[in-house]
């Protein structure tokens, strides 16, 4: 017998298993929510385009998606990243309280967050953003080039620090979890496939390469972000740019 039983990830799948017998007796967590949008009050803010069209078929994005790894020179205009963003976690629709995106969200609580590493996007200094999807604005948390930190915090893959802009998404756990208790984690996971699968195609739509990474030190992307570890942590990447 291996090792699979002792693994943490097949523990929890097995603890946070739903069935008929104890679904509605389990006591709920109680765990304060979050609140649905986070803003960075003092920074400065970059409005960021609305008027663009996709033009590539559904079928030839899905057809020719593929993980790139290099990436031609040249920038990234505002408006691509301006869709790119719509794409993976833009606003949709409204139903009451409930502000729906582009990716679906379990609860419609959409625990993910959105950062950028910028290097090379025309209009959008090099630096570290938010986005802030209900104003659809990015705001700018540090200034200047760290693609190379990032990079090294992924384990050193090298093309991260050569892409246009990175997007980094973090987990603010308490807005799924207040909800979802012990089985939250399954769901914000579903959430950041979601919306990296959303990102990729509408790079490939636009002409644009991307790769996704999940190989990285968590904390030395957090502590890039000022983020804590604990009520908000680094899940997910991915370098996009320029096709070769």
């Amino acid at each position: 017998m291996d090792d699979l039983i002792k693994s943490l990830g097949y523990r929890y799948l097995q603890e946070t298993k739903f069935d008929a017998q104890t679904l509605g007796r389990t006591p709920r967590l109680a765990i304060a929510p979050a609140p649905p949008f986070k803003r960075y009050a003092e920074a400065v803010t970059l409005p960021l385009p609305t008027d663009w069209v996709m033009e590539k078929s559904l079928h030839e994005t899905l057809q020719y998606r593929r993980s790139r790894r290099r990436y031609g020179e040249g920038p990234l205009s505002l408006e691509h990243l301006a869709m790119l963003l719509w794409a993976s976690q833009g606003i949709s629709g409204r139903s009451g309280n409930f502000f729906f995106r582009t990716a679906p969200s379990a609860g419609a609580l959409y625990p993910v967050e959105t950062y950028l590493s910028v290097r090379d996007v025309e209009a959008v200094p090099a630096g570290v953003y938010h986005f802030q999807p209900a104003e659809f604005v990015l705001e700018r948390l540090q200034e200047g080039f760290s693609g190379d930190k990032v990079a090294a915090a992924a384990l050193g893959q090298h093309f991260l620090a050569e892409a246009g802009v990175v997007f980094i998404w973090s987990a603010l756990l308490r807005r799924n979890f207040s909800k979802y208790g012990h089985r939250g984690l399954r769901y914000v996971m579903m959430d950041a496939g979601h919306i990296c699968q959303n990102l990729l195609l509408a790079a490939e739509g636009l002409g644009l390469g991307a790769c996704p990474v999940a190989a990285f030190y968590d904390d030395q992307l957090n502590d890039l972000l000022d983020l804590d570890g604990r009520e908000e942590s680094v899940i997910y990447l991915a370098g996009v740019g320029l096709k070769e």
